[in-house]
């Protein structure tokens, strides 16, 4: 029989946005693909990949005492009947709870993705900072479980890991899951007006009102711009701008909100550069996007964010929160097309290198193969 190994993400988009490499990548190696995640829309296009879904009753936004043991009780069910080679839990949420339902079962390796601290750690989740120490308290129990490794996705949250008790060797920097660098190809620059874009959810942490900030500073200098947003609202998260917010900010900026693209070609055909103003990031898959379609950025200088966008190389970088300075770097990229050029095409260059679907899958498996080798 091939070996198994059960996904665990709070979400079906989620996996298939942002996990689908690297599970295409464990099954293309011989593994027997499960994923246990909340599903809404898109079971049968996990299915049509070839992977066995399982349903989970959970909020992505919720951490309660009652709703937390009723995901360990039927997680831990989950488990005593797949019977896993691996176990891989992606996000904190899955970490926390994923672990503890395979607490006593010593046969089943556990990987645990940290995928950034989120909005928990860094401001806007209105959590407690009692909450925030019980997380830090589980999570250094857990990542010390014998037969686990936990992969971050950039130094900073590798040090964060060990911070907690982790031995070094068990903490595996893998950057992200891959981007399909031969379906996202570099596209030519469309004509003026010059406009940046943003993709992602419209979050607080992600900038998003800092970038507006920046855009309605530049609109009262005069800068010949235009912004583009891609992306919805996230009624689960606490930090969401409201629709209602963004629709006032249209209004009066002429910021131009598309909401969820699903071609993310559509958006880098229509900008000549990327922008994002995160707090803290895992890995930004948006830049990821934008660098393999051979766009320039402009980006904060944060966990995550510096990975991809590298000052001078590939990207602008200014310090979060900063407005005035995301404002000017965003006039400076505007009105050079020569830099615009040579960002987009060393950006290209490295998500070939560095962060290709084919170059991070073969890392992820190497990982399952080791455990399941030990």
């Amino acid at each position: 029989m091939a070996p198994r190994i059960l996904y665990v993400v709070t979400e079906d988009w989620y996996f298939l946005s942002h996990r689908l490499p690297m599970a295409r990548a464990a099954k293309e190696a011989g593994y027997e693909v499960h994923v246990a995640t909340r599903l809404k829309d898109d079971s049968a296009a996990i299915e049509r990949e070839g992977f066995v879904p399982h349903a989970l009753s959970w909020s992505r936004g919720s951490l309660s005492p009652a709703g937390s043991l009723s995901a360990i009780i039927a997680l831990r069910r989950l488990l005593r009947a797949l019977r896993p080679a691996i176990l891989h839990n992606i996000a904190l949420k899955p970490v926390l709870l994923g672990t503890v339902a395979s607490l006593g079962l010593p046969a089943l390796a556990v990987v645990n993705s940290v995928t950034g601290l989120g909005s928990l750690f860094i401001g806007e989740a209105g959590v407690s900072e009692s909450a925030r120490k019980m997380v830090r308290l589980a999570l250094s129990r857990l990542v010390r479980r014998k037969r686990s490794r936990t992969i971050v996705q950039n130094p900073d949250d590798r040090a964060f890991v060990i911070g907690l008790g982790a031995a070094p060797e068990t903490v595996v920097l893998i950057p992200g899951s891959g981007v399909d660098t031969k379906h996202l190809t570099p596209l030519p620059e469309p004509p003026p007006p010059v406009t940046a874009a943003y993709v992602g959810r419209m979050l607080a942490d992600k900038g998003v009102l800092t970038l507006i900030e920046a855009f309605a500073l530049l609109e009262k200098r005069g800068t010949a711009l235009q912004l583009l947003l891609a992306g919805d609202c996230d009624r689960e998260n606490p930090g969401s701008l409201a629709p209602e917010q963004l629709r006032e900010f249209a209004s009066l900026y002429g910021v131009q909100w598309v909401g969820h693209v699903t071609d993310i070609r559509e958006v880098w055909a229509r900008a000549h550069f990327a922008v994002l103003a995160s707090r803290r990031e895992g890995l930004p898959k948006s830049l990821l996007e934008a660098a393999a379609c051979g766009r320039a950025m402009v980006a904060t200088d944060a966990p995550g964010c510096r990975e991809i966008a590298i000052e001078g190389e590939t990207a602008l970088t200014v310090p979060v929160d900063n407005t005035e300075a995301l404002a000017d770097a965003m006039a400076k990229l505007a009105g050079d097309p020569g830099l615009r050029r040579r960002f987009a095409a060393n950006a290209r260059r490295l998500a070939d290198n560095k962060f290709s679907a084919e170059a991070i899958g073969r890392q992820t498996v190497a990982l399952y193969d080791e455990l399941i080798a030990r």
